[in-house]
């Protein structure tokens, strides 16, 4: 066994984990937090991305171990004080979540290619998703959601003082 201190979402605790375990299984069964997915077992859907010290990887391709001392943010911990993040509500608001499977992937890596660059284009948009697979339908719901993210930096569409929508 080999002793690990994860940070995820904040939250910092001691384990004693099987060298062998990978992160994505610590992080489901150990942390119990769900919402990471494990899709394809061979790192090529991104259904299981998470941030590794702000940086977007595959849960899957990393061992427990090799986060001892991380700070690792889920999907569950975009969200700040039950609001959702501007990546969710981007999701919400374009539709971009489908099934469902893959959203966790794509919410935590748009959410780092927001980090990286506020303000990307269409294709890079798709270029920084491309790690992330959709087997649903296509990929125009997800990239509005991202454009639509990153075009609301503050996650809400901004309204005048009579409620309605103005341009941002």
């Amino acid at each position: 066994m080999t002793e690990v201190r994860i940070s995820i979402n904040g939250e910092s605790r001691d384990h004693d984990v099987d060298p062998r375990t990978l992160l994505v299984h610590y992080i489901r069964e150990t942390r119990r937090l769900t919402g990471t997915h494990v899709g394809c077992d061979t790192s090529n859907c991104g259904a299981c991305t998470v941030l590794l010290d702000g940086a977007p990887v595959k849960s899957c391709t990393v061992l427990a171990a090799q986060a001892d001392g991380a700070e690792i943010t889920t999907v569950e911990g975009l969200a700040t004080n039950g609001t959702r993040s501007p990546v969710q509500e981007g999701f919400r608001q374009k539709h971009g979540l489908q099934c469902g499977y893959c959203t966790p992937g794509f919410l935590v890596a748009a959410t780092a290619l927001l980090e990286e660059n506020p303000d990307p284009t269409e294709q890079e948009i798709r270029e920084g998703l491309e790690g992330n697979l959709c087997r649903c339908t296509g990929y125009a719901m997800i990239v509005d959601s991202v454009r639509w993210a990153a075009e609301h930096p503050e996650g809400h569409v901004p309204t005048d003082t009579a409620g309605a929508e103005v341009a941002s």
